[in-house]
């Protein structure tokens, strides 16, 4: 059922938003001072193409640093990646078959918009909270 919800999942939505995360990734890696958030990026847009399996959780070491990191990225992409989700889950949410994968996309907005402190794990549970 995971291998079927994340091919599903990557036609129609995981692949245009691991595009957008890419790219804001590799622009926040030439900007040097923001290749934390690059790296964040990154792994996000790795856990958007095959989501169904896995989950994000915060990582107990993460504190001040990690807090501080994502009110920056909260306003120079976060927000906009977050519009991203809510726009790919809309069409989703239209079909019978779209509708896990429009409730996947809006879970994935929390962690659009604070990335940093947070590790993916992965779950024998194939709808992951």
């Amino acid at each position: 059922m995971r291998t079927l919800l994340n091919i599903i999942w990557l036609v129609f939505a995981g692949f245009w938003l691991a595009v957008a995360y890419a790219l804001a990734g590799l622009i926040c890696c030439v900007l040097i001072i923001t290749i934390p958030w690059g790296i964040a990026s990154f792994r996000i847009a790795a856990y958007i193409l095959w989501p169904f399996g896995r989950e994000i959780s915060r990582r107990r070491d993460a504190g001040l640093g990690s807090a501080v990191g994502n009110v920056i990225w909260f306003v120079f992409a976060g927000w906009w990646l977050a519009i991203g989700h809510v726009i790919t889950a809309v069409p989703l949410f239209i079909t019978i078959i779209g509708i896990p994968m429009g409730w996947a996309n809006l879970k994935l907005i929390p962690v659009t918009l604070t990335p940093l402190g947070r590790e993916i794990i992965e779950t024998h549970r194939p709808f992951a909270s």
